[in-house]
């Protein structure tokens, strides 16, 4: 496959956001079909619907040779089942595994690189003409490296060498090498830097990785441009303002009581939250519920260290991201008191981009990205 086609809309799959985002999040980067989103989004209703309906999408693609789709599928279905799920990691598997023979033919180097006694999993693409530079790619909360790889393979079409990889919390390195998710990113992004060697470095950091790049950028100055979509400067003020107080003095003096009323609020019911929570806690490894939320009290603006950023830096943003207030923005923007350039881009309905890491118009996110290289790299 020489390029992706990534398809423009935000497209109403599902009533609620919770499916309907998800829903459009993998067609949007050009692995899933309509007419399967479409179809699934009108038989969902729970969760249990959701793996069900995402496996029958995915049987129905291997039956078809649809390998691409099937993986994607599975990736879905993985997606919403909870971490007591006997199916979770093998749901992950049967995605890699489907992942790697349906671009058994491209040129994707696989590597393992050491790191605390472990590994972090990283793909390297090489540039599909004179390479320009090097980009890094990784995610955040919740994604795989193999879903970032239709954007990755934008990047080598354009000739630059992309490496993807996975940080402690995510994909393989928790799966396959137990290493949950700590905020400090500077520490897996220098041993991908010391592993790689690679030259002209733009760190690209998509959804809660926008905050990893920059805290990485903060302390590795190796780093020379920084790309930063969909993050929350400060994730305890992306909260309700109340809840937010509430739930700070809840922790340090009546912590027994709140690990209760958690497992009542959140294990109990079904919805964005009660996923959420599962989701953090599986991925810090932590059992208790105000243990895993600690993470995000990590996850400040003190913490990002926006001061110690002096690379040249660009922030995107949708103006609808629900996910992300967007006063996050403006926040962010403000305290690059130190980069050499700060650029920032909201995209809106009209560009049907306002969505979260602009679900909806990849495309035109990845023009943005690479416009703004290319301006960078023209001006040294």
């Amino acid at each position: 496959m020489s390029e992706f086609k990534f398809p423009i809309g935000y497209h109403k799959f599902h009533k609620n956001q919770l499916f309907n985002f998800q829903l459009n999040r993998w067609y949007s980067l050009g692995y899933t079909r309509f007419r399967d989103m479409e179809e699934a989004g009108k038989k969902i209703g729970s969760f249990r619907d959701w793996k069900f309906q995402m496996l029958k999408l995915a049987e129905e693609a291997v039956s078809e040779n649809r390998l691409m789709n099937a993986a994607f599928y599975y990736r879905a279905a993985e997606f919403y089942v909870t971490s007591k799920d006997p199916d979770k990691e093998s749901l992950y598997d049967r995605f890699i595994e489907l992942f790697y023979e349906a671009f058994e033919k491209e040129e994707i180097g696989r590597h393992k690189v050491p790191y605390e006694n472990a590994f972090l999993p990283a793909l390297r693409i090489p540039p599909a003409s004179q390479k320009k530079g090097t980009i890094l790619i990784h995610g955040g909360f919740d994604s795989f490296i193999e879903e970032w790889y239709s954007m990755m393979k934008y990047f080598s079409n354009h000739g630059y060498e992309v490496i993807g990889f996975e940080g402690p919390g995510q994909g393989a390195a928790l799966r396959k090498y137990g290493l949950p998710l700590r905020h400090e990113w500077e520490r897996p992004t220098r041993a991908i830097l010391d592993y790689f060697n690679p030259v002209s470095i733009t760190l690209l950091g998509l959804s809660m990785g926008g905050w990893f790049a920059l805290r990485a950028a903060a302390f590795e100055p190796r780093i020379d441009l920084v790309i930063a979509s969909g993050h929350a400067i400060d994730y305890m003020k992306s909260m309700n303002p109340l809840f937010r107080h509430i739930h700070l003095w809840c922790i340090r003096h009546c912590r027994n009581f709140m690990d209760r009323m958690a497992v009542l609020k959140f294990e109990k019911r079904e919805g964005m939250a009660s996923w959420v929570v599962d989701h953090l806690k599986y991925i810090t490894k932590k059992d208790q519920t105000l243990d895993a939320l600690e993470i995000y009290l990590l996850m400040n603006e003190k913490n990002i260290h926006s001061e110690l950023v002096k690379q040249d830096v660009l922030i995107l943003t949708g103006r609808e991201d629900h996910f992300i207030p967007f006063k996050m923005h403006d926040m962010q923007v403000r305290a690059l008191t130190n980069a050499r350039s700060v650029t920032d881009r909201v995209f809106t309905k009209e560009e049907h981009a306002q969505n979260h890491c602009q679900t909806g118009n990849v495309g035109l996110a990845l023009d943005v990205m690479g416009e703004w290289i290319a301006r960078m790299s023209e001006r040294d």
